[in-house]
């Protein structure tokens, strides 16, 4: 009896499996779904892109379609009424009823899109997908600053930094084309040299360079779109020579002392005694005390008002 049920009992829980699966089919088919062929779009600046947004179910013929763009916090409408609006205007179209295509992508289009469909006539009127653009943009010449010279046994810093690419470039540095690690440690090629070269940023550091470090050197700003790079610039390595300076230092000392010595034998023999001192010896007496002068009504005319005393 056990062994004849269960046929029956089978045949029972597939009767209800698929009424429940024709109950859900006609729930669905009375509900607007969309469905799209890439949520996650990536295209190059200047290209074009398609919005994938598709009709899956819908009992409703002509049902309105609206898309948006959300950026920064802010929704505007890219389709609305029946025709493009914004900044896309002229740029873009609707495909196959519902899909939007965008011509001449710029970095300004990178965002959010949700494409709504209200169908009047399906039990669930409203659906909506929402698809995030991004857009690369290839890195322009970067800029590269090398210093000229470095004396041996001193850091250098060598920079590279570019601001227009999308997303943001991975930097590599180069010496006479021979491309640098990240850690001059890490290959036996580079053991005499001590830098660490940051990718993300695009600095070159070396903590103590040497003669084998010097040559030719340029950098390339490179991401998913691209790459560019600057233009060659030399970095000379040379020896301070300690041996030469001091002698150099020593040599102004000496100068700097004869020259004081001298300045001080000047002064003992008189060679800078104050010229304004030695002409009051012969500065004249002036007028004698005695005389006086008196001005008569013509003019020029002078008489003694005493004799002089000899």
């Amino acid at each position: 009896m056990a062994l004849r049920r269960r046929p029956l009992l089978r045949l029972r829980a597939g009767l209800r499996d698929l009424c429940l699966l024709l109950l859900l089919r006609g729930c669905l088919i009375e509900a607007v779904n969309l469905k799209s062929s890439n949520r996650n779009p990536v295209v190059q600046e200047f290209e074009s892109v398609e919005l994938s947004c598709i009709i899956t179910d819908s009992q409703t013929s002509d049902p309105r379609i609206e898309w948006k763009k959300i950026q920064d916090d802010q929704t505007s409408y890219v389709f609305f009424e029946n025709r493009i609006q914004g900044d896309l205007a002229g740029r873009a179209e609707i495909l196959g009823k519902t899909s939007l295509k965008i011509w001449n992508v710029t970095r300004s289009d990178a965002a959010l899109y949700r494409c709504e469909v209200v169908a009047r006539n399906d039990r669930k009127e409203i659906d909506e997908i929402a698809i995030e653009l991004t857009v690369q943009v290839k890195p322009v010449t970067p800029i590269c600053r090398v210093p000229k010279a470095v004396p041996a046994g001193k850091t250098a810093t060598l920079q590279c930094q570019e601001s227009e690419g999308l997303p943001r470039p991975h930097y590599s540095w180069y010496r006479n084309d021979v491309p640098l690690p990240m850690d001059s440690r890490a290959n036996p090629r580079f053991r005499n040299s001590s830098f660490l070269l940051n990718s993300e940023t695009g600095t070159l550091v070396f903590s103590s360079v040497r003669k084998e470090d010097s040559g030719q050197y340029y950098c390339i700003a490179s991401n998913d779109a691209g790459s560019a790079r600057c233009e060659e610039q030399q970095m000379e390595v040379y020896d301070l020579n300690i041996a030469g300076i001091i002698g150099g230092v020593l040599v102004v000392l000496v100068v700097l002392v004869l020259i004081t010595l001298g300045i001080c034998c000047a002064y003992r023999h008189g060679y800078f005694i104050n010229s304004k001192q030695d002409g009051e010896s012969y500065k004249s007496t002036g007028k004698p005390d005695s005389v006086n002068y008196i001005r008569t009504d013509e003019e020029g005319d002078f008489r003694h008002k005493s004799s002089f005393v000899i």
